[in-house]
């Protein structure tokens, strides 16, 4: 690619290219580094120009490095946990307790109980903005594994390897039905009756989902049977509002319900022999190093539970 110049690396290049490494595409890096891709794509030219090889390669939709580019990622790794280093201590030095956290959870505690906890947070650091992205939990672990995301909160445990996991609080999940329902009289119904009735359910990609799946696989349920599922929802309002509407009977958070049932609207049963017990996990990717507002977040969150 012609001959070396005088070689001077911008860190914002250098981060830039190591999200493209790490991502294995422009379009991924450019949503992480909040840039249009033909702007990632103008950078890594520039900067294979002045290095004088070509430091990525693409192999269908992939993309990855090179020798000469693995030479430079690693090296570049390096300089931006420097540069993050030298940054987190001279914000703690000077006391820097302002800026923006970018967190996610998944519906129910991003609905449900981070508005008091940012509440919370907000009278002790009274200068310090939290942007939530409420979104299912296998979008809030990709966010975090990309980037875009500081931490999440999601509704169940991270399989990914490269995701710290911090059991944070309890919930109990609950047979929602309308406070019309022939059931609403019981405070407990047995799990083989739940496959008679129309259910709603979650997307795929919700925790909530997940849970119901483990626990009306159980051997408690005996049937073999699938639920008759007459309709799959983005969130837990949605299937409220169609619990309501008579559309059909749901498991959902008893966090999501408390208002409606002392309302009276829903009567929320437990499925005799089957507690429906699960936990909310606190993520974050263990390869980034938190900044000093996500570190006190975090230290927040911890002390929550």
């Amino acid at each position: 690619m012609g001959s070396v110049g005088s070689i001077d690396f911008d860190l914002r290049q250098l981060e830039i290219f190591c999200n493209v490494v790490e991502l294995g595409s422009f379009s991924k890096a450019a949503n992480a580094v909040f840039l249009a891709q033909a702007s990632v794509s103008e950078r890594i030219s520039t900067l294979e120009k002045m290095v004088g090889a070509k430091l990525l390669d693409r192999l269908g939709r992939q993309v990855v490095p090179t020798k000469a580019g693995e030479l430079l990622y690693k090296h570049a790794v390096s300089l931006l946990i420097m540069k993050e280093k030298v940054r987190q201590e001279m914000e703690n030095f000077i006391g820097i307790r302002q800026g923006e956290i970018h967190m996610g959870a998944s519906t129910i505690p991003g609905e449900f109980i981070l508005p008091k906890v940012v509440r919370d947070f907000n009278e002790e650091y009274p200068f310090v903005s939290v942007v939530l992205t409420i979104s299912d939990t296998n979008e809030i672990e990709t966010r975090v594994l990309e980037g875009n995301l500081e931490l999440g909160v999601i509704g169940s445990k991270s399989t990914h390897k490269t995701l710290l996991c911090q059991k944070l609080w309890k919930d109990e999940l609950v047979l929602a039905v309308p406070a019309q329902h022939r059931w609403a009289g019981k405070n407990e119904v047995s799990i083989s009756v739940l496959f008679e009735e129309p259910f709603i359910l979650r997307e795929t990609g919700s925790g909530t989902l997940r849970h119901i799946e483990r626990y009306l696989g159980s051997p408690q349920s005996k049937t073999g049977r699938p639920l008759q599922v007459v309709a799959r929802f983005g969130s837990s309002t949605a299937i409220k509002e169609g619990i309501k509407a008579g559309l059909g009977v749901s498991i959902l958070s008893s966090r999501a319900i408390d208002t409606e049932v002392k309302a009276g609207i829903l009567k929320a049963l437990r499925v005799k022999a089957l507690p429906m017990i699960r936990s909310f996990y606190l993520v974050r990717d263990k390869r980034r190093t938190p900044s000093p507002l996500c570190r006190a977040m975090l230290d927040f969150l911890s002390a929550s539970t």
